[in-house]
């Protein structure tokens, strides 16, 4: 494999659409922010700001939910109701976002819009909440409000990822007997993606011949979503085929997210040879990786104890001013951690902060993790690391899992704190 000269490239994802972001230019449904670190701003500082504006938010949803729940004013200030209903949505909290939106309703200022029920229903299809977005729609429906392409679109998305593929095939059925509501490329896509996740490949054909009789042709937005539906089913040949058609089609060349989808697969099934082609054939092409085409190398090649390689890439990064992530240390620590390369995994742990990148919970449990197998459960300090990762984990609303703590409750029983084991102990028996 010839890693030549990098470029930084961006890109966005391609399951933007299913994650509720629309590549249709003339409809956009979210407008994207982006932040920008002053030269003044630590890592610690910024660390501080994200969690002010992570409490200012809960709290603004809450205090908007709670008014929900008791207020029968029509006349709340706007912006308060609309942010709230924003966070809520953006952070996946249906059952809050419903509250919102039915105080929203009942505002003497409140438009329907279809945007907004577009949004709501593509969060209820990430939640998986189908009956819910069933009734959301009759809703729409009864406020005279037209529905559009894309608010059909986030129904199929909303009834394919609940698992109801019948519904969502009906939903397209529907739309086609509407004349200025027909399904486009990025519906079908949504669909395939639904099949993807639910492991329906049989019904991928069906849907790219619908979309043929039809005349709408694959993006490669299209594309990389069957590749990577393949790629983490295991189904490596077809999905090759796919990249193959890709090239052949001469419309939808693959690009960054191919590659990374492709590599990916074959190093997460052990085919380093073919993971090394495909990086080779893609260099040639003229596509460029990115920091995360590089944590997939490492994690391909640990995965097969190849750490020659995984130093060659490491030297590559740091060579081109590629920086390490967050996402590369866990994984330099991990791999170290399972080969019991304590020592290594210790130096890869403080380089990490020495670097102002701050530890989340995946790398406090793979060093918790990695001290159990090593034996190593009494050694001094571990206690006051494992408090640490607990605090971070209920910032973020993420539990351990039950291997950590295992682990956790051994650490605690050789310091002799039974409290805290009993503590665990019932954590544990909660999962």
């Amino acid at each position: 494999m010839n890693l030549i000269h990098p470029t930084f490239t961006t890109t966005s994802s391609y399951f933007d659409l299913c994650f509720g972001v629309k590549i249709r230019k003339s409809r956009h449904l979210f407008i994207v922010r982006s932040t920008k670190r002053t030269k003044s701003e630590t890592p610690k500082h910024e660390v501080k700001r994200k969690l002010s504006h992570i409490l200012r938010t809960e709290a603004a949803i809450l205090g908007v939910e709670r008014k929900a729940a008791t207020t029968t004013s029509r006349t709340l200030w706007p912006r308060a109701v609309l942010e709230a209903l924003e966070n809520a949505v953006a952070g996946d909290r249906w059952e809050s976002a419903l509250k919102i939106f039915g105080l929203l309703r009942k505002q003497n200022w409140y438009n329907p819009k279809s945007q907004t029920y577009a949004r709501l229903l593509t969060m209820l299809g990430r939640c998986k909440q189908a009956d819910h977005a069933r009734f959301l729609f009759q809703i729409m429906l009864s406020e005279t409000l037209k529905p559009t392409v894309d608010v059909y679109t986030s129904l199929v998305g909303a009834y394919g990822y609940s698992g109801r593929l019948d519904e969502a095939f009906r939903t397209i059925d529907e739309m086609k007997s509407i004349s200025d509501c027909k399904p486009d490329v990025y519906t079908y896509t949504v669909l395939i993606n639904c099949c993807c996740k639910l492991r329906r490949f049989d019904l991928i054909s069906k849907v790219l011949s619908e979309m043929s009789y039809f005349g709408i042709e694959c993006t490669n937005v299209t594309y990389n979503t069957i590749v990577d539906g393949y790629g983490k089913a295991g189904m490596l040949e077809e999905m090759d085929n796919t990249v193959s058609d890709m090239l052949e089609s001469g419309n939808c060349l693959p690009d960054l997210f191919t590659l990374n989808s492709i590599i990916w697969a074959h190093g997460n099934f052990g085919q380093i040879d073919k993971l090394e082609k495909w990086y080779d054939e893609f260099q040639h092409m003229g596509i460029e990786p990115d920091v995360t085409t590089f944590n997939i190398l490492i994690k391909s090649y640990g995965n097969t104890c190849m750490d020659e390689k995984i130093t060659f890439v490491l030297d590559f990064m740091k060579k081109r001013c590629f920086s390490p992530t967050t996402v590369t240390y866990n994984l330099l620590i991990e791999y170290f951690g399972t080969a019991k390369n304590v020592e290594k995994m210790e130096y890869i742990f403080q380089n990490m902060k020495n670097q102002g990148i701050k530890p989340n919970s995946i790398t406090y449990c793979s060093l918790i993790k990695a001290y159990g197998k090593a034996g190593l459960l009494d050694k001094v300090g571990l206690v006051e690391t494992m408090e640490e990762m607990f605090l971070m984990m209920r910032e973020r609303k993420c539990k351990p899992d039950t291997v950590t703590i295992a682990t956790m409750i051994r650490a605690y029983n050789c310091q002799g704190m039974a409290e805290a084991v009993q503590k665990l102990e019932m954590q544990m028996c909660s999962h």
